[in-house]
């Protein structure tokens, strides 16, 4: 256990960390040469929960979201990659519990 913590668990971080700033430097850079941002047509479906416990669901038309051409997510874009399995997104919407006034 004391070789993990001391050993192991620090090479494993530092290699994290060095993947995710060499993706971040590649894409800065753009190395190789490639369009550092792409686009994804995207579908929202909004699940709104009511109040008597049932699902209202709103569906919005197609959409181009802007992703970036990497491993993980940089300048505030999700990667491309993901973007393009994931082309239905769900955003549930609570409609919260009643507020009791005068507590």
């Amino acid at each position: 256990m004391k070789l993990f913590l001391q050993t192991i668990l620090p090479l494993v971080i530092l290699a994290g960390v060095l993947v995710y700033l060499g993706d971040f430097l590649s894409l800065k850079y753009s190395i190789p040469k490639r369009p550092v941002y792409g686009s994804v047509q995207v579908r929202e479906l909004y699940a709104i929960k009511l109040k008597n416990k049932s699902t209202e669901y709103d569906v919005q038309p197609p959409q181009m979201e802007e992703c970036v051409n990497s491993m993980f997510g940089h300048f505030g874009d999700p990667p491309c990659w993901y973007l393009k399995r994931n082309t239905r997104q769900r955003i549930d919407i609570d409609s919260g519990t009643p507020q009791v006034l005068g507590k």
